[in-house]
């Protein structure tokens, strides 16, 4: 955990509690943090760490309970395990314009035809329309198997844009915990081409070194990715409990009359993780930089290509990172899917609670559950 840069955002022992509050009066304006942005009450650091200490004991302990041992099957509700994930992961998963890297090569798929330009090369090729021969012949001209593997899956994938993923004949997922998936998609017939089309480009602006500096990881390697950035969160950053906290009063107890979350929010790239700018992160920023890491090499660069998504739990108001891949086996495009929970491998074991409240990097399992999956967003 980044202890000083929380320490940081508390007020200081000889801090009075105004935050220059009275030189912004003089001024007669909304000066430093004074302001609440909203023409309401003045709010400082001190005054929203009083109302967080007063409150969040009653209103923060019964919400933590609930988030954690309630609605995923035990009282009541599901969880990963037992509900009908298939349809949850199904129900946004589909083929997108695509812009990706092949051998020092662009390659680029837009409605549905595929353009690879680079030195020397300058092909195309219409997925929906070309044979697979069609399609070898290019592939044995360039020394690759590329256009082949697209033309392949095309049909099925391009069915995935009206339907359900998971009534489309064809397709077939399979769930596990995050050690076996990686090993499936090792042994697997893996297609770096279909992997590359259910991906988004929002996540591929992150420096491959800046990720390997980061997790201490090659980022080629997702497995290794995955495991190196349990540590890497936890050394950088933690979870960001005084903004959860000042978010529960404000929503719950304020009712949003006053803005206390801007007193606790820090930058959240990578770049503020890494110089210390950074004093916290919710779940969903946990998400981001894991699927950006995942994202941050082309698919037919990785040992185990694989595109990543954000599981939202409305019921818990709780999100976590999904994994997938995409193999061939006969006429069939077998989707593996894994899930993992950065939040919990930090704030549990920050808080040295992952034996009662969390079980680590692990997510699915009966501690999760799915209201809906975000691939494209």
């Amino acid at each position: 955990m980044n202890w000083n840069a929380v320490r940081e955002r508390l007020p200081l022992p000889d801090d009075d509690g105004s935050d220059g509050a009275s030189e912004a009066a003089d001024d007669g304006g909304n000066a430093g943090n004074g302001g609440n942005g909203r023409g309401g009450t003045r709010v400082t650091r001190r005054r929203a760490l009083t109302a967080l200490g007063t409150t969040v004991g009653f209103a923060g302990s019964a919400k933590a309970i609930d988030n954690v041992f309630v609605g995923y099957g035990i009282v009541e509700g599901t969880n990963l395990v037992d509900q009908d994930l298939a349809t949850v992961v199904g129900q946004r998963l589909q083929p997108r314009n695509t812009w990706t890297r092949v051998r020092d090569n662009d390659l680029v798929v837009h409605d549905g035809v595929a353009f690879l330009e680079g030195d020397g090369v300058d092909e195309s090729l219409d997925l929906a329309t070309a044979t697979r021969a069609d399609a070898r012949e290019i592939d044995d001209e360039l020394g690759v198997e590329l256009f082949e593997p697209l033309v392949a899956d095309h049909e099925t994938l391009a069915r995935m844009r009206d339907t359900n993923a998971a009534e489309v004949d064809g397709v077939r997922f399979e769930f596990s915990t995050y050690e076996p998936f990686f090993e499936r998609v090792r042994e697997g017939n893996a297609r770096p081409g279909s992997v590359a089309r259910l991906r988004e480009n929002r996540y591929t602006d992150v420096d491959p070194a800046t990720v390997e500096a980061f997790a201490e990881a090659d980022p080629r390697d997702p497995k290794a990715v995955v495991d190196g950035l349990v540590p890497a969160f936890r050394g950088h950053t933690s979870y960001d409990i005084p903004r959860y906290a000042a978010g529960s009063v404000e929503d719950n107890v304020l009712l949003g009359s006053v803005d206390l979350r801007q007193h606790f929010e820090s930058p959240t790239d990578f770049a503020a993780l890494e110089d210390g700018r950074n004093s916290g992160m919710f779940c969903y920023e946990f998400v981001y930089r894991s699927v950006e890491a995942l994202h941050s090499v082309s698919a037919y660069d990785q040992t185990t290509p694989v595109f990543g998504g954000r599981v939202y739990d409305e019921r818990h108001k709780h999100e976590f990172t999904a994994i997938g891949s995409v193999l061939r086996e006969s006429d069939e495009l077998v989707i593996p899917m894994t899930f993992v929970d950065y939040t919990h491998s930090t704030l549990y074991d920050d808080l040295m609670l992952r034996g009662v409240m969390g079980r680590g990097l692990e997510a699915y399992n009966d501690r999760h559950r799915a209201t809906d999956i975000f691939w494209n967003n």
